[in-house]
């Protein structure tokens, strides 16, 4: 019984190899002939092409600098540097300041900062928009304790874990430096609840501005411990 049993599994193997080869055969033979050099009286199957491999006409790639600098010309683009440059202007950052930009997003800061007179800023977003951003996660930053004399959270309050992001942005953060988040507007309430997640720091100053379009609050802190 099991003999026959083995006999007829294998004859259906066979069969349905044999099957899937005709199969294979027939769609081989049968492809679209929506690509075929017209040149050829008499196309073969492997000369037939489905339009999106043969198509010859020619495409234009813009290069990264081209790309960007269509971006930058843009007046979106432009208002929301602006916005940035105006409230950079009031922590009054010396021109040799190193400075960090979390949350860089496609890097309107960086270039605010740039602008104003800072020649050493490093932008970190989850993805990079180079040249301006590199990718670093905010919760863990690749930098060393105290290399910033600068730091600028652009979301704190879309961080997932708030008390990483502003304890990384801390440590990265010389003595004597400042710390900078921004929140959507708040009133002096909130901006408490914020102050609570720094350790290290002083309270400066909370200002309300519109960055890129949004109503935020700017919180201003200066860093008094390195450790």
């Amino acid at each position: 019984m099991e003999t026959h049993v083995q006999i007829f599994l294998n004859k259906l193997s066979y069969a349905s190899i044999t099957v899937a080869t005709l199969t294979i055969l027939f769609l081989y033979l049968q492809t679209p002939e929506t690509c075929v050099d017209r040149s050829d009286p008499n196309p073969k199957p492997h000369t037939r092409f489905p339009t999106s491999t043969c198509d010859f006409n020619p495409r234009y790639y813009a290069s990264l600098d081209k790309r960007n600098r269509r971006i930058w010309s843009t007046k979106s683009w432009t208002t929301a540097v602006t916005s940035y440059a105006a409230f950079f202007q009031t922590l009054h950052i010396s021109n040799h300041s190193r400075a960090l930009i979390v949350s860089a997003g496609p890097g309107h800061a960086v270039v605010a900062m740039k602008e104003l007179g800072v020649a050493d800023v490093t932008g970190v977003e989850l993805v990079d928009s180079p040249p301006l951003v590199s990718r670093a996660d905010p919760h863990n930053l690749p930098f060393f304790d105290g290399v910033f004399d600068v730091g600028f959270g652009v979301y704190l309050d879309r961080a997932l874990f708030p008390g990483r992001y502003v304890g990384e942005i801390e440590r990265t953060v010389r003595r004597d430096g400042l710390c900078v988040v921004a929140v959507e507007e708040c009133g002096p309430g909130e901006v408490e609840m914020v102050l609570r997640l720094f350790k290290k720091s002083r309270f400066v100053r909370a200002k309300n501005v519109t960055l890129a379009g949004e109503f935020r609050t700017g919180i201003i802190l200066k860093v008094e411990s390195s450790s």
